[in-house]
């Protein structure tokens, strides 16, 4: 199954706002909006993977805390430089979560209903 990690962008709210709004007009049933979600989540998971190639480094004067579960990292930055090739930012405080996008797809059969 994929990481469900890009639902809580304004993208992946919109989306969940908007198939709300279907299922209570009836337009759409709640399998479908699932369905839907479960795609969301493997295309940008995919587009992310495959299509961005701009590099981007960052620096922290602190690592505040970090943790590893269920083979997901969570890192949480201070005081953060974060550089490109032609552009750079500065921001006070920074949360990372990594995932291994090489296991994200173990069960991508979940939820389907065509079998």
């Amino acid at each position: 199954m994929s990481y469900q990690l890009y639902r809580n962008t304004t993208l992946g709210n919109t989306l969940q706002e908007t198939l709300d709004e279907l299922i209570q007009y009836g337009q759409i049933t709640p399998a479908l909006a699932v369905r839907v979600l479960v795609q969301f989540d493997k295309s940008i998971n995919s587009a992310l993977s495959n299509r961005v190639k701009s590099r981007v480094t960052f620096k922290a004067a602190k690592l505040n805390t970090y943790r590893f579960c269920d083979n997901v990292w969570t890192l949480m930055l201070n005081d953060v430089e974060f550089r490109e090739v032609h552009e750079f930012a500065k921001v006070d405080k920074v949360k990372i979560v990594a995932c291994d996008g090489k296991n994200a797809n173990v069960n991508d059969d979940i939820g389907r209903t065509d079998r």
